[in-house]
């Protein structure tokens, strides 16, 4: 029962703290809840069998008998690390929102733990109404995230998310509706919504004709996992999501719920429309090259430095769709490792933008100026974490985007050379930034604290390194020892593109049921 355990023990620690009556220990309660959350998913982890493809620990019973509705949940060697994300940032987020959220605490934690769950159901379901519950429940937390916690525009970015994330659900749900009444093919004339049942549907695909049933539902799915991702032209929710939520908001979003979108076109699109994806790759290798030059380029002119990071992210996303859309073990195993590294890097990223937000009350990059003299160790923290978004050698950014670019050009030479383009422009916006805010003349904001005491720049406290420490020795854990996490991946990568045509077969024969 431990996938069990992990998807609902934040439900209970959201109940505890409903009704918990001192609202003074409310973050230390959280934190406590948070930590032994992290602690389950390490028992997890530590019996996880790495040299096996399939699922592990899956735990299934019937829930709606009629129409083949079922409690099905599982993880393999491309959830297991994610999983490991999500429960590794949310401590790190608690602590980061100790003194920046002092209004409605209480559900403040209550949405995050609400959030941590249907996340982490959202990677371990394996019953398509099952996971279409986890989706559509992480909406809700995040509306109220942004939408009470948020900056001032916070009610046009929330409606905004919401929209475009519920238009591509209903196109979603459809077609899982549509692929359940094509089950009883395969089960023998029962209808069914386990998607190990729904691998072994024999969907007709013309190339070349659009309205063929393959091509309509791979396009269904695809596009909503589209939205939530966000490929371009899709993204433009996204910077006004991050820049008006609060900093533990932009982290989950960035580290966690983006990976929601990628993480699905391997466990769902891939393997379910083997003809479509293969046919339509170029589409969406396209749309991710397009994607790196344009959030990049748009980077480069933003005045706010959250809004700097968060086209970052538009541009970093399109290399992972291209490295899932290659269909290389090299171009799949770094989109999956750039996932770990983007929530990693760009959620450092966030927690140290909301840092000096904190004391400054300004994102301005202009204001900025001779940081590094009031703030050495923020500068220290901030240039490492900087380096590893502009993947430099030695740190985790460098592993996935080698990677990438390795099986892209294996794909086409020219998709390679066009894409690494990329890395020199997040290098130009980053490296300008950062000499902006923190090198050369002291700007208005740092002048004004060397002359007024009251608003002095302190440098980091003992809770900020405490939450930037592991983030940190996690960007060079993972940049010189890739293999102490590639390792839990590699199988079950090995196996979805070696059998991509037949993978709903083999899988359905590596099923190992229960705990170890």
């Amino acid at each position: 029962m431990i996938l069990s355990t992990l998807i609902f023990l934040p439900i209970v620690f959201a109940l505890i703290l409903t009704a918990w009556p001192q609202k003074s220990t409310i973050r230390q309660l959280a934190l406590g809840f948070s930590l032994l959350q992290f602690a389950v998913s390490i028992l997890m982890l530590k019996d996880f069998d790495s040299g096996f493809a399939g699922l592990q620990f899956v735990e299934k019973f019937s829930w709606i008998e009629r129409f083949g509705i079922s409690y099905f949940v599982g993880i393999d060697g491309i959830s297991v690390m994610l999983v490991m994300l999500t429960t590794f940032l949310m401590p790190i987020m608690i602590l980061a929102s100790w003194k920046s959220i002092d209004e409605k605490i209480k559900g403040f934690h209550i949405a995050l733990f609400v959030l941590q769950s249907a996340m982490l159901g959202s990677f371990l379901a394996v019953d398509a109404i099952l996971f279409y519950v986890f989706w559509e429940m992480s909406l809700v937390p995040m509306y109220f995230i942004v939408g009470v916690w948020g900056g001032a525009r916070k009610i046009y970015a929330t409606v905004k998310f919401f929209i475009y994330t519920m238009a591509g659900s209903v196109l979603m749900l459809l077609a899982i509706i549509f692929m359940m009444r094509l089950t009883p093919e395969v089960t023998g004339g029962n209808i069914s919504a386990s998607l190990l049942d729904f691998y072994k549907l024999k969907i007709p695909f013309v190339a070349g004709e659009f309205f063929t049933a393959q091509t309509l539902l791979f396009f269904a799915f695809a596009l909503a996992f589209a939205i939530k991702v966000p490929l371009f032209p899709l993204h433009t929710w996204l910077p006004d999501a991050h820049v008006e939520a609060p900093t533990p908001g932009s982290v989950v979003l960035a580290g966690v719920m983006l990976k929601m979108g990628t993480y699905c076109y391997l466990r769902w699109v891939l393997p379910l429309f083997p003809e479509a994806s293969a046919h339509y790759a170029w589409l969406f290798i396209a749309l991710g090259v397009i994607g790196i030059i344009y959030g990049a380029l748009v980077a480069m002119i933003q005045p706010d430095v959250k809004k700097l990071v968060a086209y970052s992210s538009v541009s970093h996303m399109g290399y992972i769709i291209i490295g899932i859309f290659v269909m290389n073990s090299f171009g799949v195993s770094g989109a999956l490792y750039q996932m770990l590294n983007h929530g990693i890097s760009t959620g450092a990223l966030f927690l140290l933008i909301g840092m000096i937000y904190e004391r400054t009350h300004s994102r301005e990059i202009s204001k900025y100026g001779g940081l590094a003299k009031a703030m050495p160790w923020y500068t220290i923290a901030f240039v490492i974490v900087t380096m590893s978004s502009i993947a430099v050698p030695m740190t985790n950014g460098f592993i996935g985007e080698f990677l990438i670019l390795l099986g892209s050009y294996k794909y086409n030479p020219w998709i390679a050379c066009v894409s690494v383009s990329g890395v020199v422009l997040g290098a130009a916006y980053m490296l300008w930034m950062v000499k902006k805010v923190f090198f050369g003349p002291a700007g208005e904001i740092v002048s004004h604290a060397a002359v007024d005491k009251e608003h002095a720049l302190h440098d980091l406290s003992a809770r900020e390194i405490a939450v930037l420490v592991p983030m940190l020795v996690l960007i060079f854990w993972m940049g010189l020892f890739p293999n102490h996490f590639m390792d839990y991946s590699k199988k079950s990568i090995d196996h979805l593109i070696a059998n991509q045509q037949n993978y709903s077969l083999e899988l359905r024969a590596e099923v190992k049921m229960g705990d170890k």
